[in-house]
């Protein structure tokens, strides 16, 4: 089988250049000649041979600065260079090898020395080539099983902690239930025993007007009159109080669902909800700053199919890095500066299109350089102290979305002018669509 290799002879001696190539093209390789080195140069520009043999001594730039040149050059570094020269002084044969140059070939040519070294330079050119090849392949191949082993360890350590804390939750909200229940029924019995007792007051009352003077006594002393005015006043906050607790169960048990293997249909609303209910004590007024305002604008969403217990996670991590971000915005400020400039998450929902549903989470806190904006998705990136973030959140929060959901998630931010993040989730087309209610734009949640 002929080899098809193309072979640059370069030589100002065209006896030289008849002899080489005439052996080179008997043998079936291509040849192309050049009579100098800049027209070599020019020549290997158009048309990349896979071997080069280059005379030392030619007019004009010389063997060695040839060399010097192609070996400067990107393009042409890799092409093996074998000098051709009758000078055999060792000095010389090392500058050529220091240059780049592979080997030599000495003049007056043997013809099978020259074919032999050709073609040993050649082979070893193209094991070095499959060689590159092997080591590019198998680098990619460990790049991408250290991306798939990151993938997995956030997975691991995303279920991990939802499987914890959901066991951790419904435990919570399961004992909650008990004593609230025990509560609420009791307090239906105990509103109609009052009632009963009052109407046993009035009876008393109204058929012994006037007590014996103990009996009036006791009347002043407890004020029966605003008793019964307070009483009934006073079951209501309880029974308030009941379903208020109830309702943080409720929500509890929403956000730490656990997710089967199927996506199931959710309101992105009740997920939501139910995270800003679990970090209200994040939002409350404290000693320092007034209370963080959610500012909730609602479009009206069709259900979609997700994995509820995931995006939930998802909303409690931006909500949370939100609620850091302000915290961070307000040190170093007095309360009147923050009042000033009042500590605000806006929470917006649309239908994008009829297959999309986008969810923006605004705050107007400190803002990102465009740095750290760079890494934000990154595994184990973190801008928090030691010890208050491991940068798996976001990172968690980005696979969740893209990964698991098939959707988008983008952030858009300044250093001072707050950050907001875009989630757009597909809408499953046979899902059927369910318009939940909504909240007015200028709701604001304390």
């Amino acid at each position: 089988m002929q080899s098809t290799e193309l072979i640059l002879v370069v030589d100002d001696t065209p006896a030289n250049l008849e002899v080489i190539s005439e052996a080179l093209t008997d043998t079936g390789f291509e040849v192309a000649t050049a009579i100098d080195g800049e027209r070599a140069l020019r020549q290997v520009q158009h048309s990349s041979p896979d071997l080069i043999l280059l005379d030392v001594l030619m007019p004009g730039i010389d063997g060695f600065e040839t060399c010097k040149r192609l070996k400067s050059n990107p393009a042409t570094r890799d092409i093996p260079v074998i000098f051709m020269t009758a000078i055999s002084d060792t000095d010389s044969k090392v500058k050529g090898l220091s240059l780049g140059a592979v080997d030599y070939i000495t003049k007056p040519f043997q013809e099978q020395e020259v074919l032999a070294r050709v073609r040993t330079h050649l082979q070893l050119r193209t094991l070095t080539k499959s060689l590159e090849q092997q080591v590019l392949k198998r680098t990619a191949e460990l790049s991408q099983a250290l991306c798939n082993l990151k993938e997995s360890q956030i997975q691991l350590v995303q279920r991990e902690k939802m499987s914890t804390l959901g066991q951790l939750v419904a435990g919570v909200a399961h004992e909650i239930n008990n004593p609230v229940g025990f509560i609420t029924g009791n307090l239906r019995h105990a509103e109609e025993y009052i009632q009963h007792l009052m109407h046993l007051v009035d009876l008393y009352q109204q058929y012994y007007p006037e007590p014996v003077e103990a009996v009036q006594a006791a009347i002043e002393s407890i004020d029966l009159v605003y008793l019964r005015e307070d009483l009934p006043k006073l079951l209501k906050s309880m029974k308030q109080g009941t379903d208020r607790i109830r309702e943080i169960s409720i929500s509890l048990r929403t956000f730490s669902r656990a997710d089967s293997d199927r996506k199931v249909l959710f309101d992105i609303h009740e997920g939501i909800d139910s995270t800003i209910l679990i970090l209200k004590h994040r939002l409350k007024e404290t000693e320092k700053r007034p209370a963080i305002q959610v500012i909730k604008q609602y479009g009206k969403l069709p259900l979609i199919e997700c994995f509820p217990g995931q995006l939930n996670q998802v909303f409690m991590n931006l909500l949370a890095n939100a609620i850091d971000a302000l915290e961070e915005f307000n040190k170093g400020c007095c309360i009147e500066e923050i009042m000033a400039h009042p500590n605000q998450i806006v929470i917006q929902t649309v239908v994008t299109d009829h297959s999309h549903v986008q969810i923006r989470i605004r705050d107007n806190g400190t803002g990102m350089s465009d740095d750290v904006k760079s890494r934000l998705f990154d595994h184990l990136f973190t801008t928090k102290p030691v010890g208050q973030g491991t940068g798996l959140g976001l990172s968690i929060a980005h696979q969740i979305v893209v990964n698991k959901h098939r959707g988008t998630i983008e952030v858009n931010t300044a250093p001072g002018e707050g950050t907001e993040f875009i989630v757009s989730l597909p809408v499953v087309q046979n899902s059927e669509p369910e318009l939940v209610s909504t909240v007015n734009s200028d709701g604001v949640m304390g």
